[in-house]
Protein backbone atom coordinates (compact mmCIF):
# COMPACT_ATOMS: atom_id res chain seq x y z
CA UNK A 1 0.00 0.00 0.00
CA UNK A 2 1.29 3.43 -0.98
CA UNK A 3 1.93 5.90 1.82
CA UNK A 4 -0.85 8.39 2.53
CA UNK A 5 1.71 11.08 3.28
CA UNK A 6 3.06 13.29 0.55
CA UNK A 7 6.68 14.23 1.17
CA UNK A 8 6.88 17.67 -0.37
CA UNK A 9 10.69 17.67 -0.33
CA UNK A 10 10.71 14.85 -2.89
CA UNK A 11 7.55 15.83 -4.82
CA UNK A 12 8.73 17.04 -8.25
CA UNK A 13 6.16 19.84 -8.76
CA UNK A 14 7.06 21.27 -5.35
CA UNK A 15 10.79 20.99 -6.00
CA UNK A 16 10.43 22.73 -9.38
CA UNK A 17 8.34 25.50 -7.83
CA UNK A 18 10.84 26.06 -5.02
CA UNK A 19 13.79 26.07 -7.41
CA UNK A 20 12.10 28.49 -9.80
CA UNK A 21 11.17 30.75 -6.89
CA UNK A 22 14.72 30.81 -5.49
CA UNK A 23 16.25 31.57 -8.90
CA UNK A 24 13.62 34.23 -9.59
CA UNK A 25 14.20 35.89 -6.20
CA UNK A 26 17.97 35.94 -6.75
CA UNK A 27 17.55 37.48 -10.20
CA UNK A 28 14.96 39.97 -8.93
CA UNK A 29 17.64 41.57 -6.75
CA UNK A 30 19.33 42.79 -9.93
CA UNK A 31 16.36 44.58 -11.51
CA UNK A 32 14.97 45.69 -8.15
CA UNK A 33 18.29 47.25 -7.09
CA UNK A 34 18.97 48.74 -10.52
CA UNK A 35 15.53 50.15 -11.33
CA UNK A 36 13.20 49.42 -8.41
CA UNK A 37 11.15 47.04 -10.55
CA UNK A 38 8.81 44.34 -9.29
CA UNK A 39 8.71 40.90 -10.93
CA UNK A 40 5.61 41.76 -13.01
CA UNK A 41 7.17 45.05 -14.10
CA UNK A 42 10.38 43.27 -15.12
CA UNK A 43 8.42 40.61 -17.03
CA UNK A 44 6.41 43.31 -18.80
CA UNK A 45 9.53 45.32 -19.65
CA UNK A 46 11.37 42.24 -20.92
CA UNK A 47 8.37 40.95 -22.89
CA UNK A 48 8.01 44.25 -24.72
CA UNK A 49 11.78 44.54 -25.12
CA UNK A 50 11.92 41.13 -26.75
CA UNK A 51 8.72 41.17 -28.81
CA UNK A 52 8.08 44.86 -29.47
CA UNK A 53 4.46 46.01 -29.55
CA UNK A 54 2.06 43.67 -27.75
CA UNK A 55 -1.38 43.70 -26.17
CA UNK A 56 -1.81 43.25 -22.43
CA UNK A 57 -3.46 39.89 -23.14
CA UNK A 58 -0.48 38.71 -25.19
CA UNK A 59 1.88 39.92 -22.45
CA UNK A 60 -0.05 37.95 -19.86
CA UNK A 61 0.09 34.79 -21.96
CA UNK A 62 3.78 35.20 -22.76
CA UNK A 63 4.76 35.86 -19.15
CA UNK A 64 2.20 33.59 -17.43
CA UNK A 65 0.89 36.54 -15.40
CA UNK A 66 -2.70 37.20 -14.35
CA UNK A 67 -4.31 40.16 -16.10
CA UNK A 68 -4.42 42.22 -12.88
CA UNK A 69 -0.64 41.88 -12.45
CA UNK A 70 -0.12 42.86 -16.09
CA UNK A 71 -2.44 45.84 -15.66
CA UNK A 72 -0.59 47.11 -12.58
CA UNK A 73 2.79 46.62 -14.22
CA UNK A 74 1.67 48.44 -17.37
CA UNK A 75 0.32 51.34 -15.27
CA UNK A 76 3.60 51.65 -13.35
CA UNK A 77 5.78 51.49 -16.48
CA UNK A 78 3.52 54.07 -18.11
CA UNK A 79 3.84 56.29 -15.00
CA UNK A 80 7.65 56.06 -15.40
CA UNK A 81 7.23 56.96 -19.08
CA UNK A 82 8.82 53.67 -20.11
CA UNK A 83 5.74 52.46 -21.97
CA UNK A 84 3.06 53.90 -24.21
CA UNK A 85 -0.45 52.68 -24.98
CA UNK A 86 -2.00 53.14 -28.41
CA UNK A 87 -5.56 52.19 -29.31
CA UNK A 88 -5.76 49.50 -31.98
CA UNK A 89 -7.00 51.03 -35.23
CA UNK A 90 -9.31 48.05 -35.92
CA UNK A 91 -10.64 47.54 -32.37
CA UNK A 92 -10.65 50.52 -30.01
CA UNK A 93 -11.12 48.19 -27.01
CA UNK A 94 -7.61 46.80 -27.58
CA UNK A 95 -4.48 48.74 -26.67
CA UNK A 96 -1.08 48.17 -28.21
CA UNK A 97 1.74 48.52 -25.69
CA UNK A 98 5.27 49.53 -26.64
CA UNK A 99 8.39 50.70 -24.84
CA UNK A 100 9.44 54.33 -25.10
CA UNK A 101 13.06 55.27 -25.74
CA UNK A 102 13.62 55.40 -21.96
CA UNK A 103 11.97 51.99 -21.49
CA UNK A 104 14.01 50.48 -24.28
CA UNK A 105 17.19 51.96 -22.78
CA UNK A 106 16.36 50.37 -19.40
CA UNK A 107 15.67 47.04 -21.11
CA UNK A 108 18.93 47.19 -23.08
CA UNK A 109 20.82 47.97 -19.87
CA UNK A 110 19.28 44.91 -18.20
CA UNK A 111 19.92 42.38 -21.00
CA UNK A 112 23.66 41.92 -20.33
CA UNK A 113 22.97 41.76 -16.58
CA UNK A 114 20.36 39.04 -17.12
CA UNK A 115 22.69 37.08 -19.40
CA UNK A 116 25.52 37.39 -16.88
CA UNK A 117 23.22 36.14 -14.10
CA UNK A 118 22.26 33.10 -16.19
CA UNK A 119 25.89 32.44 -17.17
CA UNK A 120 27.09 32.63 -13.55
CA UNK A 121 24.28 30.32 -12.43
CA UNK A 122 25.08 27.75 -15.10
CA UNK A 123 28.84 27.92 -14.48
CA UNK A 124 28.12 26.22 -11.15
CA UNK A 125 27.14 23.10 -13.11
CA UNK A 126 29.15 20.70 -15.23
CA UNK A 127 28.53 20.46 -18.98
CA UNK A 128 26.74 17.14 -18.38
CA UNK A 129 24.48 18.70 -15.75
CA UNK A 130 23.62 21.63 -18.06
CA UNK A 131 22.77 19.18 -20.86
CA UNK A 132 20.64 17.08 -18.51
CA UNK A 133 18.71 20.13 -17.32
CA UNK A 134 18.11 21.37 -20.87
CA UNK A 135 16.95 17.93 -21.96
CA UNK A 136 14.76 17.36 -18.90
CA UNK A 137 13.10 20.76 -19.05
CA UNK A 138 12.45 20.37 -22.80
CA UNK A 139 10.93 16.93 -22.22
CA UNK A 140 8.63 18.26 -19.48
CA UNK A 141 7.62 21.24 -21.63
CA UNK A 142 6.84 18.93 -24.56
CA UNK A 143 4.76 16.45 -22.57
CA UNK A 144 2.83 19.30 -20.90
CA UNK A 145 2.23 21.10 -24.20
CA UNK A 146 4.55 23.98 -23.32
CA UNK A 147 7.19 23.37 -25.98
CA UNK A 148 5.81 26.35 -27.90
CA UNK A 149 7.48 28.52 -25.24
CA UNK A 150 10.80 27.86 -26.88
CA UNK A 151 13.69 25.55 -26.40
CA UNK A 152 16.24 26.42 -23.78
CA UNK A 153 19.91 26.04 -24.37
CA UNK A 154 22.23 25.93 -21.43
CA UNK A 155 25.63 25.83 -23.08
Amino acid sequence: MESEILELESFLPYRLYRLADVVSREFSKIYRDRHGLTRPEWRTLSGLGQHGTMTATALGEQSAMHKTKVSRAVAELERRRWLTRTADEHDRRVERLALTKAGLAAYREMVPLAKAFERELLERLSAEERAAIASGVAALEACLGQDRVGAITLD
